[in-house]
């Protein structure tokens, strides 16, 4: 069956992990765009400062806490939603935690605290939005990682959650064809983001966390997600970085993990001792902003991303390079 998305600005779109980061970049910028907004997250205040300052520009935006590893709250989301705001016509699972650690240090607590959050979350989720989704149609976006192709060292149990997000979501998609239901599920694999993820993240090296860069601007997953929510699309990476890393990984893979394992404590790790701040794997992180820290690299616009989630400029490139092609062919003729 043919999946039909709406035009963004008739839709109703559901955003978990909505007070800081991605998820906040995200819920901005598609009220923006005239979508009626369900923001859910932990941290009221944050989501309640959050729809204020979506109602401020003219957008709706509807305040439903949710901690996403709890089904019973994930399921009375959805159903809020519905009740609140008619149908639900895209579901984005983004909440996700962070852990810096060496994986024989980590506490084995701590460990099922960051599955419960980024892999049963997004289980919860789409468990939740799938039967509303089923009775109009509409877009299930899961948040993964690059990571869930090349495994990052210091970032062992994030990036087995990102590939379990990823084994789970392209399971679900070939069930849902198999049915021929009309929904769309796309899986959404990110480079580094300057997002707060590196304040949030409970850190326990000997030195402050950090991502190899180049990092990438939060507004560029939050086009990739909208992107996602009008075009039926299987996966895409946001970044250049992502999608190398990724090619580079699967085809090169003993050469990927001695290189990451040579230059690990120069890329995952500062100089800096770490910080003290609390985290946000057990309560809501502080600040509820979009950007984070980048420890001195500059959060670049994606050329890649852009060409990507903008098919009309992708011809335009393509078809100047085939252009410049023939002309370069006619002269030598």
């Amino acid at each position: 069956m043919a999946v039909t998305l709406k035009p963004l600005a008739e839709q109703v779109v559901v955003i978990t992990g909505a007070s800081s980061g991605i998820g906040r970049a995200t819920a901005v910028m598609a009220a923006e765009r005239g979508a009626t907004v369900v923001i859910a997250a932990r941290g009221v205040d944050a989501l309640e400062a959050l729809a204020a300052e979506i109602a401020q520009d003219g957008g709706r935006a509807v305040v439903i806490p949710c901690d996403v590893s709890d089904p019973d709250a994930v399921a009375r989301l959805a159903s809020d939603a519905v009740a609140r705001c008619g149908r639900i016509d895209t579901w984005v699972n983004n909440a996700g935690v962070a852990i810096a650690a060496r994986l024989e240090a980590l506490p084995l607590a701590d460990a099922r605290r960051l599955f419960d959050v980024n892999f049963w979350g997004v289980v919860n989720g789409s468990l939740a939005a799938l039967p509303y989704l089923d009775r109009q149609g509409g877009a299930l976006i899961n948040l993964g990682s690059f990571t869930s192709d090349v495994a990052a060292p210091y970032m062992g149990m994030y990036s087995a959650s990102k590939a379990a997000i990823k084994g789970y979501t392209d399971a679900l998609r070939i069930e849902l064809m198999m049915d021929r239901r009309p929904v769309s599920v796309t899986l959404i694999k990110p480079a580094p983001i300057a997002t707060p993820v590196l304040q949030h993240q409970l850190n326990l090296l000997d030195h402050q966390a950090t991502m190899p860069p180049p990092f990438y601007r939060p507004d560029d997953v939050a086009r990739t997600i909208l992107y996602a929510a009008e075009h039926p699309v299987r996966d895409l990476f946001v970044g250049g970085a992502a999608r190398f890393g990724s090619v580079f990984g699967q085809m090169l893979p003993g050469l990927a993990d001695a290189g990451a394992a040579l230059f690990a404590r120069q890329i995952f790790k500062t100089s800096k001792p770490p910080t003290e701040r609390p985290d946000n794997l057990y309560r809501p992180g502080m600040p509820a902003v979009v950007r984070g820290d980048t420890h001195g690299h500059v959060a670049r616009r994606s050329v890649y991303t852009a060409l990507r989630t903008r098919p009309g400029t992708s011809m335009a490139v393509a078809g100047a390079v085939l252009a410049l092609g023939l002309l370069g062919f006619a002269r030598r003729a």
